[in-house]
This record gives C-alpha cells, sequence and structure tokens, in this order.
C-alpha cells in the first residue's frame, strides 16, 4: 500500500487526520466524539479499531475533545509531549501515554513522524511532517506565525496540510470580544489568510504538489475568500499549478495516495 491521507474535518468545531502505510494506521487528533470519529473513518473506508496510534498537536479540546473515549474503546497508544499530557483533564482512569520531546522523530511501523514545536497558546505544541518510501506530508496548524525552523521543517513535502484560519477583515468587525480578537492575531494565535499568503508567495516550496488550507474559522472565514489568498500567493510565487484544496469541516476530505 503506497501512503494514504485523509483530513477527516478541520476547523474551529474540530479537528483529525488519519495516515495510513502499509503496515501503519495513524490518527492525529482527535477532536470530534468518538461517534463522528468512527463515522468518518468509515466514510473514507477504514476501521477505526484497527488504529495503531493516535498523535496528538496539544491539548485544546478541539484537537482531543474525543481523545478519552477513543483510548478506552480502541486501545492504540497515545503519543504525545510530556507537558501535554500534565495538561491534559483525565477522567478517573488516565489512558497510557507514550510521550515525546518536541524535536524528536517517532516511527510507527514503516512511518517516520518527525515532530516539531510550533508558535501556539498551549503548553507544548508540536507539527508533525510524516515520511514514508520517500514521500512526504506535512500537518501545521494552529501557529500564530510561520518560524524559520517550521519553513525548514515543511521543505520538500509532497502535500502540506496548512491553517488559515481567519480573514483579518472578517474578524476585525466580527462577533469575538477584543481580548479573544486580540489572541487570534497575535503571534501565538492563529494564521490569517493574508499571512498564508505572504509564506506561498515568498518562501514556498515549489516541489509540494498538493497544498490543503485547514482549520478554517466557522465566524471569521470563508473557504472561497481563503482560498482566493492561497490561488493569487501561488500565482506571484510562478506556482500556479500547484493543486489547491480546503479542507472542510463537516466531512472528510478525499483519500490522498502517494
Amino acid at each position: 500500500m503506497s501512503l494514504r491521507f485523509s483530513i477527516l474535518g478541520s476547523g474551529s468545531s474540530g479537528n483529525a487526520a488519519f495516515l495510513a502505510s502499509s503496515n501503519a494506521r495513524v490518527l492525529v487528533d482527535a477532536g470530534f466524539s468518538f461517534r463522528q470519529l468512527n463515522k468518518r473513518m468509515a466514510a473514507i473506508g477504514e476501521s477505526i479499531e484497527n488504529l495503531d496510534a493516535v498523535l496528538i498537536s496539544h491539548e485544546h479540546s478541539d484537537h482531543v475533545a474525543g481523545l478519552e473515549v477513543l483510548a478506552r474503546k480502541v486501545g492504540a497508544p497515545i503519543y504525545m509531549t510530556e507537558m501535554t499530557a500534565d495538561a491534559m483533564a483525565w477522567g478517573v482512569k488516565p489512558p497510557h501515554v507514550e510521550t515525546f520531546a518536541a524535536g524528536s522523530r517517532l516511527s510507527i511501523g514503516d512511518l517516520e513522524i518527525d515532530t516539531f514545536t510550533i508558535p501556539h497558546d498551549a503548553v507544548d505544541p508540536v507539527g508533525f511532517c510524516v515520511r514514508q518510501n520517500g514521500f512526504k506530508v506535512g500537518l501545521v496548524t494552529d501557529l500564530g506565525y510561520v518560524t524559520a525552523s517550521i519553513k525548514h521543517r515543511i521543505q520538500g513535502c509532497d502535500l502540506l496540510m496548512l491553517e488559515s484560519n481567519h480573514d483579518l477583515e472578517m474578524l476585525k468587525v466580527g462577533p469575538y470580544p477584543w481580548s479573544v480578537k486580540q489572541r487570534v492575531m497575535s503571534r501565538v494565535g492563529h494564521l490569517s489568510n493574508q499571512a498564508v499568503g505572504d509564506f506561498l508567495a515568498s518562501d514556498f516550496d515549489r516541489s509540494t504538489r498538493t497544498v490543503v488550507l485547514a482549520h478554517l474559522s466557522g465566524n471569521n472565514n470563508h473557504p472561497e475568500i481563503a482560498r482566493m489568498f492561497a490561488e493569487q500567493a501561488l500565482g506571484r510565487a510562478g506556482a500556479a499549478d500547484t493543486r489547491l484544496l480546503v479542507a472542510a469541516q463537516d466531512q472528510p476530505s478525499e483519500v490522498f495516495e502517494f
């Protein structure tokens, strides 16, 4: 089997993605209920019972809402940093967790997974780059800005899942309290469409064949606005032939195969 990847759903209300190879099936984040995770896995032809591991990027509820029930019902090993594990509000019986240090490499079956620090207001948030058989998928959401280290880490991705959370003008006139708006716009908040456009226009690796915009705000963004910023930026970068998609909140993406 080739490397397979699907975003089970991404946005303000929940986030999860799935990766599979010939001998490993991995869930990245578990921000939906167990019922929803099970349903979305089935929609892409996979069984949640066959998971070999669950990777957690950080402890915010839209990334871990279904984790405890998932751990109890499936029993797959859970990987997160030690600080993230300590920050979790576990129930009566915490599940077994395999901890790692941000910046380390994990091996799960034939998947090699590089972890790296991202700037977000969680205790120890991380992004992931997954390698298998010469292919590379990057998963980078929940970050206030794209650091030099992140730019280096995501070089050479065949597919890049990148946050495009909000439109600055929509956020400024939107319903959030000013304190929340400041948090979202901060360097430990979320990437705007405009920031994503700047990155794609100036630092994008043109060898990346597919970009999926993810973690769009339900209140402060619109898929077509996010797409417009990214398309214009890719055009300026001379990468207009890069495939560009926008992840949905309510349904899985297609299954990408490499």
